[in-house]
């Protein structure tokens, strides 16, 4: 049965959506004065464009992509006859969230805010091993700009900002005046299976729409340990475990390198490659990773996602290899939140190659 969130009488709305601007604010703030930032790429229509990431000395999050795809008027029209709730995920690419929909694992939200004529509906959520997928519809009154909302949402977990996460946001042009987004959110420490989720949006002209709801993690979550480390050319790699559920596979992973300096670390850049009995590979959809500098070692954490298997699998093989930058640039900030350009260093790093591993998937 579908999650669903019935509205208290005289429950107090505007201040709730205060106290959430004020603690994202105060994260904001905190997390500026801890040399906090996060690596995101724009790819906008096809068009090849330069990727925008940040460094810190302290902790960075991978992998926020900004994504923006056309449709025919055609498309846009058949798609605005869609009922609102649940068609985003519905229409996406992912085999996740169609699943997660289909079997009722989402909670419904359908709160809409409006600010200087811009209406951004809260359409669904999903929290699974994964991490927390959103979804979004944004219809204007007037034409909006191709990065009018930057990368997504902000969050916060009952209250408070995470210390680093990484995620993805991609959006869907259906008109001029309306597009759809999905945004998922993967945090490198461990969450309460639930808790209230304060979301924060920011428009291009200073525009900032807030919404707040609770939400649980799904439970039909199967997890299997793995515990498979191996150290290839200073890079050590820990394979923590597997996690399958309807709504996809995931792999956690630890990795750290000595270093210094971010940009020039490969430990962040582990993919996974996974076919089964068969030799048929699961589909990837990658995920950041979070770092942080640890002595004298930069250590990373991730949560990479793949499709759902099926039911007939039993075996799964497993390489680890390196997905390196080719090119680049980044925005470094210092303690007083003052920004300077770097330029991009990661064509020097050199390749290495970690030894394939086999999961077995209990029946």
């Amino acid at each position: 049965m579908k999650e669903s969130h019935e509205h208290v009488e005289n429950f107090p709305q505007e201040q709730v959506r205060s106290a959430i601007q004020a603690g994202i604010s105060q994260a904001e703030s905190q997390m500026s004065g801890n040399k906090v930032s996060y690596k995101y790429s724009h790819k906008i229509s096809n068009k090849k464009r330069k990727g925008l990431y940040a460094l810190t000395s302290v902790a960075v999050a991978f992998g926020l992509l900004v994504a923006s795809s056309y449709q025919s008027p055609a498309l846009a029209s058949t798609l605005s006859q869609i009922p609102l709730i649940g068609s985003v995920f519905a229409d996406s690419n992912s085999v996740g969230l169609k699943q997660a929909q289909k079997n009722g694992l989402t909670s419904q939200v359908g709160e809409t805010q409006t600010v200087d004529g811009i209406s951004v509906t809260l359409d669904e959520i999903l929290y699974d091993q994964s991490g927390i997928s959103l979804s979004y519809i944004i219809k204007s009154e007037k034409k909006l700009g191709e990065y009018y909302f930057g990368s997504g949402m902000d969050f916060t977990i009952n209250g408070k900002s995470p210390n680093g996460y990484a995620g993805g946001y991609e959006e869907k042009v259906q008109s001029a005046t309306t597009r759809t987004a999905i945004q998922e959110i993967n945090v490198s420490e461990d969450m309460p299976n639930a808790f209230e989720l304060g979301l924060i949006l920011h428009g291009e002209n200073g525009e900032t729409w807030y919404f707040s709801n609770p939400i649980k993690k799904i439970t039909d979550i199967k997890k299997v340990p793995i515990n498979q480390s191996q150290n290839v050319d200073g890079i050590t790699l820990n394979v923590k475990d597997l996690s399958l559920s309807k709504t996809g596979m995931n792999i956690s992973y630890e990795s750290s390198e000595k270093g210094e300096d971010f940009e020039l670390s490969r430990a962040g850049d582990i993919e996974f490659q996974v076919v089964d009995q068969d030799g048929k590979e699961i589909t990837s959809h990658s995920g950041g990773a979070s770092g942080q500098k640890v002595k004298d070692k930069l250590v990373f954490k991730s949560n990479k996602k793949f499709d759902p298997i099926d039911s007939h699998v039993t075996e799964l093989n497993v390489t680890p290899y390196l997905s390196l930058p080719t090119d680049g640039g980044g925005v470094e900030f210092d303690e007083n939140g003052e920004s300077r350009d770097i330029g991009f260093k990661g064509g020097s790093l050199k390749p290495v190659k970690f030894k394939p591993f086999k999961v077995k998937i209990p029946q």
